[in-house]
């Protein structure tokens, strides 16, 4: 059973997270409460991070199927300790698209609603386009994610094996991180960086 509201300690709450989530050892270097948490939607599975904005750290993320990670947005999970929520949001290009890219605008409409339905009016989830997030981390918008992954990398875990993961027998600051978890952190990134003017 979840604590009451209001009760949740960082310990208690991770153990609702689900089994394919992943966490960043350690305590926090800085424990200010504000969180943002990004979602990388897609049309069966979303890329999902919750950050501290002071330093961009990881807190929980995890790669999720759609229902599960719009439950938890609704239930009284880590989640939910976020202040601020931010989907990456679709865009036309004046190409043809398919079936998947429907699909997922249809869950960028659910999670959104979950979030106005579990924080309103406290909270407006943001939409962002990807776009943004690749000028923002590299200055050109045909970037691709791999580009984007280096350029995290880069930043925060400069010559750390693996990509920033480290190992399992010394974690570094990605380990754990995998698919469009990568670019949810990218969106959390581009938040925390922008937050000001974005408020």
């Amino acid at each position: 059973m979840n604590p009451p509201a209001g009760t949740r300690t960082p310990d208690s709450t991770r153990s609702s997270l689900p089994v394919d989530a992943g966490r960043q050892d350690g305590t926090l270097h800085n424990p200010d409460p504000t969180r943002i948490l990004a979602i990388d939607p897609g049309n069966t599975e979303s890329g999902w991070v919750l950050i501290d904005p002071t330093d961009c750290q990881p807190i929980e993320f995890g790669k999720t199927e759609n229902s599960k990670l719009r439950q938890l947005i609704l239930c009284d999970s880590p989640l939910v300790d976020a202040d601020l929520v931010v989907i990456e949001m679709v865009a036309s290009y004046g190409m043809a698209v398919g079936k998947d890219v429907f699909g997922t605008c249809v869950w960028i409409g659910k999670f959104a609603e979950a979030v106005r339905g579990n924080w309103y009016p406290f909270i407006e989830p943001k939409l962002v386009y990807r776009r943004d997030i690749k000028l923002h981390h590299c200055h050109n918008p045909r970037a691709k994610d791999a580009n984007i992954t280096q350029a995290l990398v880069d930043r925060f875990a400069p010559g750390e094996p693996n990509r920033g993961k480290g190992t399992k027998a010394a974690p570094g600051w990605f380990y754990g991180f995998k698919a469009d978890i990568w670019q949810a952190y990218a969106l959390a990134v581009y938040i925390a960086d922008t937050r000001s003017s974005n408020a």
